[in-house]
């Protein structure tokens, strides 16, 4: 029984301690308030800080020219589908170990090992839209001039989003288009 008294003891002077320590670091939040401006920024309403210290939701694209997409996180899990298109604008919804849940532009979802994927930015023009080309002009404004139409399904590089307006690119053309009309950027994000 001695034993047992004296090891309740070691684990109560153990919580003490970690009690002291806690007491500490809050004592020391308040009173130095920039002891945690180190830290990563504050992510927006909605997003939250994944495993790797990105934030979950982001923006991705396709790194490798082919890219299994599998029904699980591990290379145990049945290949679901293959990317044959690098560049290609997904969207990281979920992070597990070194894998990444991604949606596609079709809303399908799989699993694809991280090391695949960039951050480079790049978006499709208006996928869930057939029909008419949409505008592509020489500013961010919708008075300006027509550079080029582009089908929707065409990908380009996002260069930067500003105002609503953002700065696409790819083989044959360059301008502005309403970031209302890509798959690929966020309602309201601005890029460098």
């Amino acid at each position: 029984m001695r034993g047992v008294l004296r090891n309740r003891g070691r684990i109560e002077k153990k919580h003490n301690g970690m009690r002291a320590l806690a007491a500490f670091a809050w004592l020391l939040l308040l009173v130095h308030p920039l002891a945690t401006s180190t830290s990563a920024p504050a992510s927006p309403a909605g997003v939250e800080v994944g495993p790797s210290g990105l934030p979950v939701p982001r923006f991705v694209s396709l790194k490798a020219s082919r890219v299994n997409v599998r029904v699980g996180p591990g290379e145990d899990y049945k290949v679901a589908w293959v990317f044959v298109k690098p560049g290609l604008p997904l969207e990281v919804v979920q992070e597990f170990d070194n894998w990444r849940r991604i949606r596609d532009s079709d809303g399908s979802m799989g699993w694809v090992f991280q090391g695949l994927l960039s951050g480079k930015r790049t978006a499709v023009v208006a996928p869930w839209a057939g029909g008419d080309p949409r505008p592509i002009r020489a500013a961010a404004r919708a008075d300006a001039s027509i550079v080029a139409y582009l089908e929707p399904g065409v990908m380009g590089e996002i260069e930067r989003c500003q105002d609503g307006w953002c700065r696409i690119s790819g083989k044959g053309f360059s301008g502005w288009i309403d970031r209302e009309q890509l798959w690929g950027v966020y309602p309201n994000e601005d890029i460098d």
